[in-house]
């Protein structure tokens, strides 16, 4: 297995993945990752390495991270797991730390402290020894009987030196800090009645109030402790977080009622303009969320982006939620800076029951000024029950995106009949086709985008409302359908498209005819999304296409198969030209020589008084079985 998991303690260790994870590296950057991993590692808890480190080194351990010290014992450890690349490396660097300070000398008032040793104490004092001098990292003996919870230590201390009892470190933190942060609440009520400050912050602007999130994962009383001895339960931190903000986020009601009769306010913004409601309901803290709104909270609070309480609910999916704000009277109707209501983004993530929450509430209005239906927003994410919900609902199936919105696709799709069709949905194109979906509104119609992938059963279904199987590109002009231009690498594709009606006639009127061509453009002007320069582009001639070197190749059978469907049309001189320099194509030119049959020329003159859009439709008409199949091209004699 790749990763092994001890019976005898809890230490996950890393196996073979890891190793092939980190079998690229030299020793020497190994050994510098997992020193980087072991000050990493202080932020989260100690580890089996750390407290090694710690317990062979016999020295005063660093206070960088404090509350992350680990106070076992070495003999208490777990039993070694098996180790993996990572784990060697860790060992080797902790190897090499016992070597280097073998010598290092214990500290006698460390060791006092950690025993709780206050007769020590008292004699280092009478001998003169200054215990209110701070180390290299600003911490004095106060703050260590304070992480280490030695109560009696500590109000030794206390009496003996007063005046340190507010004293902070180099991080800026206060003893009463550090006994908050460990939990040790005797530790905390000595010092605030001793008078100690209970809103000093930290260099990152926490409180002990605010570092109370470590009070809420044990459910200590060190909040109500420091809210009876007037701590401010307004501060915030460098974020702006209040502690109010943190107790929400964890749901904590004991804790946010102890806050909020202490004076929280319950409206405070943090930097982003979040109050502690919106965080409830961003987080999906159902009972938090009952409590504020008890409490007076604002129901449609809005961030700096102006995304409101109940459209992060519709975000992040929180049914419940969602039905609370709404019963409470939310407003669906506040747009974010992107000018999107929940409605959107409940449709976007496609939760159907969200949604039919929202659309007895949402204003048509206000989603038509949005300049994106909700529709588009289901058929580009595949959310087939919604789109189905929107369309009972009678959405406007041709609602088209805004300018400004559609330019932020490179194909300039407008509808949401193109988003169905862009990703293959064929059932979302359907119903949206059953219910109106105009298939030629697009810049680019769905029908070629169906072309290029290849689907006979979207195309049909786009066919058989109404596509025009004669699209042009506006923005990159042909002088022969499009339709054709995209079919060409697919033989059977393009006869499929021939044979309902598509007009191949064009391809044969060549602006130049048996004149001299012009140099053909190059593919990157001719057909890049971007014009390359302000003047209009110029249409591009079948001839130019099929000798393009990337479908010069298909030429002949392309041709080939387009004179089955034309009458007496003459080849252009650069369609010759290209004909002639492959000899197996010999024959085509001979098919293209006037006069065309007789029965092709008739042929062609009755399917053109059917009519394109009647075409598919021969099978119903009272005309010979035989006739009707060579009417369909299935039959040439």
């Amino acid at each position: 297995m790749a990763t092994q998991i001890s019976t005898r303690g809890s230490q996950c260790t890393i196996g073979q993945e890891e190793y092939s994870l980190y079998s690229s590296l030299s020793e020497e950057e190994l050994v510098q990752m997992a020193i980087e991993q072991s000050l990493a590692d202080k932020t989260r808890g100690p580890t089996t390495a750390e407290a090694t480190v710690s317990a062979c080194a016999n020295r005063q351990p660093a206070h960088f991270y404090p509350w992350t010290r680990s106070t076992a014992p070495p003999e208490s450890s777990p039993a070694r797991a098996p180790m993996g690349l990572f784990q060697g490396v860790m060992q080797k660097y902790s190897s090499s730390l016992f070597q280097t300070s073998q010598l290092a000398p214990v500290d006698p008032l460390i060791k006092a402290i950690k025993n709780g040793d206050e007769e020590a104490l008292k004699t280092m004092i009478k001998e003169g020894k200054n215990l209110a001098e701070p180390n290299k990292e600003g911490w004095l003996p106060l703050h260590e009987a304070a992480y280490y919870g030695q109560l009696g230590c500590l109000k030794v201390l206390q009496r003996a030196y007063p005046g340190t009892i507010d004293q902070r470190t180099l991080q800026e933190e206060t003893a009463v800090y550090l006994a908050t942060c460990r939990g040790h609440l005797d530790c905390l009520l000595s010092l605030l009645q001793a008078g100690a400050e209970p809103d000093i912050s930290n260099k990152s602007r926490e409180t002990p109030l605010y570092k109370g999130e470590w009070a809420f994962l044990r459910k200590n009383p060190e909040v109500k402790i420091l809210v009876q001895h007037n701590a401010d339960t307004n501060h915030r931190c460098n974020r702006g977080w209040t502690a109010l903000h943190e107790s929400v986020s964890r749901n904590d009601l004991e804790v946010m009622e102890i806050l909020v009769n202490g004076g929280a306010k319950v409206e405070s913004k943090n930097a982003y303009g979040i109050t502690p409601l919106f965080v409830a309901a961003q987080s999906g803290q159902l009972e938090a969320l009952r409590f504020l709104a008890k409490y007076g909270a604002d129901i449609n609070t809005q961030a700096s982006d102006s995304a409101s309480a109940l459209y992060e609910a519709c975000k992040n999916e929180h049914e419940e939620v969602v039905e609370f704000l709404l019963l409470q009277g939310a407003d669906a109707n506040k747009t974010n800076k992107d000018g999107l209501l929940p409605l959107h983004i409940a449709s976007k993530k496609g939760n159907y029951r969200i949604v039919q929450m929202l659309l007895p509430v949402t204003s048509r209005t206000r989603v038509r000024r949005s300049g994106v239906s909700p529709l588009h927003l289901a058929a580009e994410r595949n959310n087939d029950a919604v789109l189905e919900a929107l369309l009972s609902a009678r959405f406007d199936v041709n609602a088209p995106l805004a300018p400004e919105r559609a330019r932020l696709y490179e194909d300039r799709r407008s509808s949401a009949l193109y988003f169905a069709v862009v990703n293959n949905n064929v059932y979302a194109t359907e119903l949206l086709l059953e219910h109106g979906a105009d298939p030629n509104r697009d810049v680019i119609s769905p029908l070629l985008v169906a072309i290029r992938h290849g689907c006979l059963r979207t195309m049909q279904l786009l066919l058989d409302h109404g596509a025009n199987i004669d699209a042009y590109i506006a923005t990159h002009p042909t002088a022969f359908p499009a339709t054709i231009m995209f079919a060409m690498k697919c033989l059977s594709l393009l006869k499929f498209l021939m044979d309902l009606g598509c007009d191949g006639e064009p391809c044969f009127s060549c602006l130049y005819g048996n004149g001299p061509h012009p140099p053909a453009p190059q593919p990157s002007s001719r057909f890049n999304d971007t014009p390359v320069s302000d003047k209009e582009p110029s249409v591009v001639q079948f001839c130019e296409f099929v000798s393009a070197p990337e479908v010069s190749r298909w030429a002949g059978p392309i041709i080939d198969v387009l004179l089955d469907y034309v009458g007496n049309v003459q080849l252009c001189s650069r369609l010759k030209e290209h004909i002639d320099s492959f000899e197996d194509w010999a024959v085509i030119k001979e098919k293209a020589e006037p006069p065309r049959p007789l029965a092709h020329l008739c042929r062609l003159r009755v399917r053109k008084a059917i009519g394109k859009y009647r075409i598919k439709l021969l099978d119903t008409l009272p005309l010979p079985g035989r006739l009707i199949r060579y009417l369909k091209y299935e039959n040439t004699q």
